[in-house]
């Protein structure tokens, strides 16, 4: 059985989609089995890959700032989010967020992917798509 664990989010990584992470809970840093969650700040004007996780759900919650979110098979749908908004992203969904404003956003992200990388799969193929 695995012990309880508290974690205060101090470390950085960097992750396949474009951005920095503060570490959080996964499998690496409190042997997770089926979740992750980690915080994430999205500086001004910044932009993430164009991506998806593959067989993985995610939950985001808005804490400060504002996004917009294009998704789709095409990214052909957009999203506009500020703080206090929910977000759910379903498996195999691709995505790409981008901070049009002038401050960062930073939210909550959980995965059930307790390696949160893992089931990260770039699309580069997408990213022309969302021209800004």
């Amino acid at each position: 059985m695995t012990d309880c664990r508290k974690l205060r989010p101090t470390g950085l990584y960097a992750g396949k989609q474009g951005f920095s992470y503060n570490e959080g809970i996964s499998a690496e840093t409190t042997a997770s089995r089926a979740i992750c969650m980690h915080l994430l700040t999205i500086p001004p004007g910044g932009r993430a890959k164009a991506h998806k996780h593959s067989t993985h759900e995610t939950a985001i919650y808005m804490l400060e700032g504002e996004t917009v979110m294009f998704w789709g098979e095409r990214l052909e749908h957009r999203m506009d989010t500020v703080a206090g908004d929910m977000i759910y992203i379903p498996a195999d969904m691709p995505h790409l967020p981008v901070n049009l404003s002038d401050r960062p956003a930073t939210a909550v992200i959980s995965r059930t992917d307790p390696h949160e990388q893992e089931s990260v799969t770039l699309l580069p193929e997408l990213e022309h798509l969302v021209a800004l």
